[in-house]
Parts: structure tokens; C-alpha cells; sequence
């Protein structure tokens, strides 16, 4: 996921409070994502993409110690190891831990990572008390990066644990869902389609005061060819419509890769699907459950968004169709469905509710599948040193994600947000809709 801000823009106009205030709503929220889970729980690894629990909430603390505190030539880390142990993959920084090795970290305790976080929290609370203001200015765009990043290993706490306890035979809890209101259904009502004209379109972070990861940017103009999106996104009962018609085992639908993964996966459905006597169920953050037709369909791969949108006869958007759906008027973040939800799983769309003329489901629920491959923006440049390490070297091998998911902290969402995964990833709360050419 993208984790670096771009160095010209003041990410905020946050003061010595403000980002004080920043700094501990962001560290509570981790807390609370860890408070349901046992010490057990934290210390597993399910597989190399994911990490443990434990390993999050040091990573998290490092990054603050290393580009925050060490901002002062006379700071003395509280272990130099950590630096070692959980280092992502900042090469600048120095050698690290392999990420397929973290579950074998029994080492420090999940007690010792909490007082390693409690006592960074009360140096980085300290220093933001008593430094002057030019030691702030020095650190501001580094804490508030610092903050935007522990929002992304939020929502990885989140996947994370729900991969690890799916394979869990006794269905463990994570947390219980909150009763649904009453609503109306999709049900089997086709999605609509909204146009959209051609012309040259402005794409990327506008600078200004809010904050945006480099890869946002440089803002830029782009040919957009007319084009059609779905007004809402891809739903259970359609993609099981695509499942029944053998949409598995048809490679006509899939690309190569997409084929060659399907066998050697053996995927037949999405990630989490289980087929109990003659229906399905879904296993959820709140356990095993019934699967819901109306819900957007979510855990699926690049590969199968790719292939059900073939065997629909449409396809799916561009990253720059999407923005220019997102970005016009009447659309905007606030309302949809992220992490202060509890939800932590995919609603049914309400028709009743759906905004007119524009489509529903941009922001929140399940992170969209574009069919744009993740490369730069003209005129991109990689911050230098070692934050600089995040977005641009991942710019190969990877596809475009927009709009967050029940997993995101919502206001670490935006239209510009580019979020990116390898096509074969299911683990995130990643879903599609569709596009066609007018």
C-alpha cells in the first residue's frame, strides 16, 4: 500500500494541538483494532503477504521512533534491534527481518511491543510538548505520515486477522456484528449504467493543504475516451450467476495469468466462500454467515474482476474513469461504508438511498479493481532518501485500487487514492464494478 506523502505539499496546517490531538486518535484507534483479539492471536502468520498482529503494532512504533524521534542527533533508541526486527522494507534503513519470517518472532513479547509503544507514545507526547517550533516545522510532514501510515497497517490488522482466523476450525469471533437496519434490496434488479462524455481531464492530487502520498501526483491532463459506469457495484448473486455458468472453467473469460492462477490455486469462488450442504456461507469477521445476494461481491482477485467483466460483456474502468466519476458533483466520501462502521464487512446497496445520477458505492465497502496497471504519473519523481523507498519501486507488477473499504479509516480516503495490489491478491476487502465503451 502507498505510505509516502510528497515532500513539497505542508500535508497539513496542523499546529503543535492539532497534531497532538492527531497523534493519539490515530494510536487509540490501533489499540481498539487489537483490544478483541487474545495474546495467541497476535503472534501468528498465515501467510507471506500477511503479518502478525504483533509485528503491526511494532512496525507502527518504529516508524514513529526512526523518522520522528531520531529527528534529534542525540537520540539513543530504546532497542537498537527493533530496527532489525521491524523494518519493512526501507533498504536506506538497513538490513531487516524477511517478511515470510515475522510469525517467527516470538521474540519480544506482545507484552514487551505494548510497553515499546507505550513508551514511544510518551517520548513522541514529550517531544511535542517541548520542542520549539522550527524542531515541529523539521518533523511535520514526517509525524503526519507517521499517522497516515499507521492508518494503512490498520486496515492490515483487519485482513490480516481475518485470514489467520479463517483457518481457525473452531470460527473464532473477531468481533460481533451490530444488528442491520431494515432495507430495501437490490436483488435481482440489473445495475444501471451513467455516461460520460470524452475530453481532456485534469487527474491527481490538486496540492493544497490536505495530505496525499506521491503517487497522487503530479496533477495532470488526460484523454478519457467517452465511457459508461456502473452505477453500483458487482453483487453476490451476479457473480455466482457467473460461477453457475462455469465462469471458472471457461478460459475464454481469463487472461493467462488469471488461468494458470486459477489452477494452480484452485479457486472456484471468492476467498472465504464455503459450500455447507447446498448453500453458501461466508466467513466474516463476526463468524460464519449465511452469504447475502445483494452484498458486493469482495475477496476477489484482479484475475476474476477481470474475467467475470469479460463474461458480462463489459470490462472494467480505468483508475482515470473512476476519479473523473468521483470527482463530480454531488459524489463525495462522506457516508460510506469504512471502518468507523464496525461493520468490517460489505453492506447491500439501498436502492432508496443510492444518490440520482451518480453511481453508489464509490467510497467505502470494498476497494475497486481497476484495469489500470500502477506505474507513474508524467512527471513523478520518488521522494528522496529512504521514505522516498515506498511508492516508486513498487511501480511495476501491480494493479490500481480506488475508493477504500470497510477497513479503511475514512478520513484516510480521497478521490485521488491510489492504492495497489499484485493481480492474484484476495486477501484485502478488494471487490469491482463495471465500465463499457459508449
Amino acid at each position: 500500500m502507498s505510505t509516502v506523502v510528497d515532500p513539497s505539499n505542508r500535508a497539513s496546517a496542523l499546529d503543535r494541538d492539532g497534531l497532538q490531538a492527531a497523534y493519539r486518535r490515530v494510536r487509540q484507534t490501533t489499540e481498539a483494532l487489537r483490544e478483541p483479539l487474545a495474546t495467541e492471536d497476535c503472534v501468528v502468520q498465515s501467510m507471506p503477504d500477511a503479518s502478525p498482529t504483533k509485528w503491526h503494532l511494532a512496525h507502527t512504533t518504529w516508524f514513529f521512533e526512526t523518522f520522528v524521534l531520531s529527528d534529534d542527533p542525540g537520540y539513543v533508541p530504546i532497542d537498537p534491534r527493533y530496527s532489525y526486527l521491524f523494518n519493512s522494507y526501507y533498504n536506506a534503513v538497513g538490513e531487516r527481518v524477511a517478511r515470510d519470517r515475522r510469525g517467527l518472532l516470538s521474540r519480544p513479547t506482545v507484552a514487551e511491543v505494548a510497553a515499546y509503544r507505550a513508551e514511544v507514545d510518551r517520548r513522541v507526547g514529550a517531544f511535542l510538548e517541548s520542542a520549539d517550533e522550527a524542531a515541529i516545522d523539521r518533523v511535520r510532514d514526517r509525524l503526519i505520515l507517521g499517522l497516515n501510515h499507521e492508518q494503512q497497517h490498520q486496515e492490515l490488522i483487519v485482513t490480516d486477522i481475518k485470514h489467520l482466523l479463517s483457518f481457525n476450525p473452531l470460527n473464532p469471533v473477531y468481533r460481533p456484528r451490530a444488528a442491520a437496519p431494515t432495507r430495501a434490496r437490490v436483488g435481482s434488479a440489473p445495475a444501471g449504467w451513467i455516461a460520460y462524455g470524452e475530453g481532456v481531464r485534469e487527474v491527481g492530487f490538486a496540492g493544497g493543504s490536505g495530505f496525499a502520498y506521491d503517487n497522487e501526483g503530479p496533477r495532470h491532463k488526460q484523454y478519457v475516451n467517452a465511457f459508461e459506469l456502473a452505477d453500483r457495484l458487482v453483487t453476490n448473486r451476479e457473480y455466482l450467476a457467473f460461477m453457475t455458468d462455469d465462469g471458472y472453467i471457461r478460459p475464454e473469460f481469463w487472461l493467462s495469468d488469471g488461468w494458470a492462477a486459477v489452477g494452480r490455486n484452485g479457486w472456484a469462488a471468492p476467498l472465504y466462500w464455503r459450500m455447507e450442504g447446498d448453500r453458501w456461507r461466508v466467513f466474516t469477521l463476526a463468524g460464519p454467515l449465511d452469504l447475502d445476494l445483494d452484498e458486493p461481491v469482495c475477496h476477489v482477485s484482479y484475475y476474476e474482476a477481470d474475467a467475470y467483466a469479460r463474461w458480462a460483456g463489459a470490462r472494467l474502468p480505468t483508475e482515470a474513469e473512476w476519479e473523473v466519476a468521483a470527482t463530480a458533483e454531488g459524489v463525495s466520501p462522506e457516508g460510506g461504508g469504512f471502518l468507523e462502521s464496525e461493520r468490517l464487512h460489505p453492506a447491500p446497496l439501498d436502492p432508496e438511498k443510492a444518490p440520482a445520477n451518480v453511481p453508489a458505492q464509490l467510497f467505502g465497502d470494498v476497494w475497486q479493481w481497476t484495469e489500470s496497471p500502477y506505474s507513474p504519473y508524467p512527471g513523478y519523481h520518488a521522494a528522496a532518501g529512504a521514505l522516498g523507498e515506498y511508492n516508486g519501486k513498487f511501480m511495476c507488477n501491480q494493479f490500481v485500487l480506488r475508493g477504500g473499504s470497510r477497513a479503511t479509516p475514512a478520513s484516510h480516503i480521497r478521490p485521488t487514492y491510489r492504492n495497489f495490489f499484485p493481480a492474484e491478491a484476495r486477501w484485502q476487502f478488494t471487490g469491482f464494478r463495471l465500465a463499457r465503451d459508449v
